[in-house]
């Protein structure tokens, strides 16, 4: 009984193995056609914020087009009492000065005001970590200074070397309306705005600003002021 128990108990014993080894094999294979995960590393792209550079660049429009025109003024204001050249340049470099200084200090103020308020807001919100997007005051001063002394430049370049009175004034105007018309169009451009439109604005607003200036300093001339 035990002998014909004991062959029994060992044909188990195999197929058990075997069983086994079956299963082991199928692990392996399926092992082997598994497909290799890939891992992929994915690169953060920055993503460049043009809003800022709204600030410097409206600051540098607004500045070329106040130097422009501002100074074209004051020539031609000065121009309609004194027709000496020297007179009319010296007039064109003090409002060169005075107004980038001017413009320079006025941006300084007006954009460190907002970037006070603009972070306050961020502290009382814990999130203080986005402070480099806030509007930098330095850059538009700066940005401002430099953009009005280059329009400032226009006017005093055209009228520098034209000795005769009613010649150079006729250059002063239509070099600055030239002027005018790109600056118009370049804030237009930045706007969205209708090209044409803006540009006609700028330059009617410029002929009215040289016009008035030099009528009334004319007129004050006459009377005796």
């Amino acid at each position: 009984m035990a002998d014909s128990i004991q062959p029994f108990q060992s044909a188990e014993s195999n197929n058990h193995n075997s069983s086994k080894v079956f299963n082991m094999d199928l692990e392996k294979q399926n092992k082997e056609q598994e497909v290799p995960v890939m891992m992929v590393e994915t690169e953060e792209v920055e993503v460049f914020d043009y809003t800022r550079r709204a600030q410097w660049l409206r600051a540098a429009v607004l500045g070329a087009n106040d130097g422009l025109l501002s100074t074209a003024s004051l020539m031609m204001g000065v121009g309609a009492v004194k027709q000496d050249v020297k007179t009319m340049i010296l007039t064109g470099i003090a409002g060169l000065v005075g107004g980038a200084c001017s413009m320079a200090i006025g941006e300084f103020v007006s954009v460190y005001s907002q970037y006070d308020i603009e972070f306050a807001q961020m502290k009382r919100e814990g999130n203080t970590q986005d402070k480099d997007k806030l509007p930098n005051p330095y850059t538009a001063a700066v940005a401002s200074a430099v953009a009005f002394s280059v329009g400032a430049l226009v006017p005093l370049l055209a009228a520098a070397f034209i000795k005769d009175y009613k010649v150079r004034l006729g250059v002063v105007v239509a070099v600055v309306s030239l002027a005018l018309l790109v600056f118009g169009g370049l804030g237009a451009v930045l706007g969205k705005a209708p090209f044409v439109k803006s540009s006609l604005r700028v330059l009617i607003g410029g002929w009215l600003a040289m016009g008035v200036t030099f009528g009334l300093t004319k007129l004050a001339g006459h009377v005796g002021i």
